[in-house]
């Protein structure tokens, strides 16, 4: 069955979802109050690395199922399901979510809504949210639902993401919104996608609790990395021991720099906000360690990098890595980014490569010097640090690698080099949480 799909916000989640919607037979029309972007969009140039994404936004506007408007009077004449795919920053001064975009998006569409329709949220938001916003969209639109559909995607893997999903949350008050859903996600679901159908609280909380989950996983294992360094064992060891347990696996069970990007960092922020506000204040109080755990690993790199040298001052040091994990170019709040600011901040100077965010780095950081490639980022260096792991990176031969570099020496922020490979080629190595 085709939907008319609209995609409100065409931002990271909503360029996604908007192409792997018209990829499931779906007419899609993307929504935007951005000009520009949306100019961009028409053209069929993508704003983001996305593996995949391109090659199929261009595919689908070429064929006419994939659109992009301006006009939320456009919007409410074409769709059948609308899906906001806003953003919720964090507040300034705050750690509570920035709902002010979600806001503005469900008041714009809801006065232009004139027939039956179902307005979809996507967006990771404090719980009691989708309530509140469906008593506004009934309110100025009396044939309009209002269903939760929470968004579980990964950069750099966010296309398999939505066409496969490991799974789908419908938050809904009706049968009728429920069915619109799994017309939508029709393909999927066939495929056998398991479909938990729930109330709105349980459809926000499934995404905050998952962030938490993730983000105190990612924490407690570069924790022990902080024991590991303080007695003299192996982080990466004592993981792979962990995670052969069936009740914990290996994965995101691997130590090292910690997380980042536009949502983690701040999903789980307001996560503790929402429940202080809740009256639980103390229910989620163990997400501050977890996020101070976190920073935590960016100061003690810059330690363990000054260690290395001897001190940073008057130092040339390589980075390699500006974007907060590989296979995208996001740069927001990117561990590598931090680090490089922190050690160019000790006095070194500092040189960065990334495969894919180098133009997005620039923006974030224009103080920092910047290298069309590994080896020219490295040339001369004192010390390379390793920050993000692109796989590239991870194929680098040291031997060739060597006679660049002013000092063979490494920090692998990581721990995804072979430090027998990097060894052997005469390079000292050196890893958070490893002897």
């Amino acid at each position: 069955m085709t939907v008319r799909i609209v995609v409100i916000g065409v931002g990271y989640l909503g360029i996604t979802h908007a192409a792997c919607m018209a990829e499931l037979g779906h007419e899609v029309l993307g929504v935007d109050v951005d000009e520009a972007k949306i100019e961009q969009l028409r053209e069929g140039t993508v704003p983001l690395y996305e593996p995949g994404l391109s090659r199929m936004l261009r595919r689908h506007l070429a064929e006419g199922r994939l659109r992009f408007t301006t006009s939320y009077a456009d919007a409410a004449e074409f769709g059948d399901v609308h899906f906001l795919c806003v953003g919720t920053p964090q507040r300034d001064g705050s750690d509570s979510a920035d709902l002010s975009f979600v806001e503005a998006a469900v008041h714009a569409l809801a006065a232009e809504l004139t027939g039956p329709a179902l307005v979809v949220g996507k967006c990771t938001v404090p719980v009691g949210t989708a309530a509140r916003l469906a008593r506004t969209v009934r309110r100025s639109a009396p044939g309009a639902d209002l269903a939760w559909n929470p968004e579980f995607l990964r950069e750099g893997r966010a296309v398999d993401d939505t066409l496969k999903p490991d799974r789908l949350v419908f938050g809904a008050e009706s049968r009728a919104a429920l069915d619109l859903l799994h017309a939508v996600y029709s393909l999927p679901i066939a495929a056998g996608t398991p479909v938990i159908s729930t109330n709105f609280a349980t459809a926000e909380l499934v995404k905050a609790a998952a962030n938490a989950f993730l983000a105190t996983k990612v924490s407690f294992i570069n924790a022990m990395a902080e024991i590991c360094e303080a007695t003299g064992a192996d982080v990466v060891e004592l993981a792979r021991a962990l995670g052969y347990d069936g009740r914990i696996g290996h994965r995101y069970l691997r130590p090292g720099l910690g997380f980042g990007g536009g949502c983690l960092p701040k999903d789980i922020r307001a996560f503790r906000a929402r429940a202080q506000e809740l009256g639980a204040h103390r229910t989620l109080e163990f997400l501050r360690e977890v996020d101070a755990i976190n920073l935590r690993r960016r100061h003690r790199l810059v330690r363990l990098a000054a260690e290395q040298c001897g001190g940073l001052g008057g130092r040339r040091v390589a980075v390699l890595g500006a974007s907060f994990k590989p296979e995208s170019d996001d740069v927001r709040d990117s561990p590598a980014l931090y680090v490089a600011a922190a050690v160019q901040g000790e006095g070194a100077q500092v040189t960065v490569y990334d495969p894919k965010a180098i133009a997005n780095a620039r923006r974030h950081s224009p103080g920092l010097r910047y290298a069309g490639s590994a080896r020219a980022a490295a040339a001369g260096a004192d010390l390379v640090l390793h920050l993000t792991e692109w796989k590239e990176f991870q194929e680098i031969d040291p031997a060739e690698l060597s006679p660049v570099v002013g000092m063979r020496a490494i920090v692998d922020g990581r721990n995804a080099l072979d430090p027998l490979r990097w060894r052997a080629a005469g390079w000292t190595y050196r890893a958070l949480g490893r002897p």
